[in-house]
């Protein structure tokens, strides 16, 4: 089967970068958004240039500039959008919507991913304010999707790891703890993690499969479904230290809310739903409109957690 041609949205970005990798890696023409924004940041600049030098083609529009975005998806087969909705960094997933409105007019792309990655937005009706904004913007940019008729598939990625991993589910670092850690209510609430380009590999590999199309791909190998307590056993196993544990009852975590900034209040409200309310693993894929990809691809060698705190020994 021919391969389809793929436009990286966000292809400088955290996730982004991994997506192009992939894609190249797979076998696809791959292309990336040139934003002519980006002025002077030389770092996404020279990262834009590898991308080229490993054949990757640059095609410079503006989400601005609806005319140039139209002509640059023309070019491609499958657009995957990977433009960040984190509070702490950068916050624009509505811009999608420019990219929805020039696809819908391109009339030709056979797939869009837009940008997902986390927790399935349609179940996540109940999340708290402030950090719920970020589900309900996922599932604004869905609507428009689905009235523009666009053919299309959600990644549901998880927890990244680097974000989970080597902190133990500490909020407010990335480093692994040294003498105490912190443990959300009885620490035996699932969530699952995923190594980042373990994430990028299994969407792009879903990008031409017809299983996956206009349905939400679940990422959740079975390996990689952990509570925090078997993460901090396989923490404490590796690095032949033992940690003091501080549990936190749900009401003493919620509170910490109180006189925070924004980005911290996301999170808080995201870590709650993660780890006491477990909203990963609190319910079976198996609808018509779900897959779960380790199932599907088989042959992708995902990383095991224990596997990528060994990095940080």
């Amino acid at each position: 089967m021919e391969k389809s041609r793929v436009l990286v949205v966000g292809g400088t970005g955290y996730l982004g970068r991994r997506m192009v990798k992939a894609s190249l890696a797979q076998g696809h023409e791959t292309c990336v958004l040139m934003r002519p924004e980006i002025g002077l940041d030389i770092d996404k600049l020279q990262m834009l240039l590898s991308f080229k030098a490993q054949g990757a083609r640059l095609l410079e529009a503006s989400l601005d500039n609806h005319r140039g975005l139209v002509a640059a998806v023309k070019q491609v087969d499958v657009v995957v959008s990977a433009m960040s909705g984190v509070h702490f960094r950068s916050h624009n997933l509505l811009l999608q919507l420019k990219l929805v409105e020039a696809i819908k007019e391109a009339g030709n792309v056979k797939r869009f991913l837009p940008s997902e990655f986390g927790m399935n937005p349609a179940r996540m009706g109940h999340a708290l304010e402030p950090g719920r904004v970020s589900f309900d913007e996922k599932m604004e940019i869905r609507k428009a999707i689905e009235e523009a008729n666009i053919p299309h598939t959600y990644i549901s990625a998880n927890c990244f790891a680097a974000y989970f991993v080597p902190n133990l589910c500490q909020m407010r670092t990335l480093l692994p703890p040294k003498e105490e850690v912190h443990v959300y209510g009885d620490g035996n609430v699932k969530a699952i993690f995923m190594d980042e380009d373990d994430v990028a590999a299994y969407t792009i590999r879903c990008i031409d499969d017809p299983r996956a199309l206009n349905k939400t791909i679940y990422l959740r190998p079975e390996e990689n479904i952990l509570s925090q307590n078997e993460l901090i056993a396989k923490w404490e196993k590796l690095s032949g230290k033992v940690l003091e544990k501080i549990p936190i009852p749900s009401e003493e975590f919620l509170a910490s809310i109180k006189g925070t900034d924004l980005a911290n209040q996301v999170g808080i409200g995201h870590y709650y739903h993660l780890f006491y309310e477990g909203c990963l693993t609190n319910f079976d894929i198996g609808d018509n409109w779900e897959e779960e990809a380790s199932l599907l691809y088989p042959e992708i060698q995902y990383i095991r957690m224990d596997e990528y705190m060994k990095r940080y020994l």
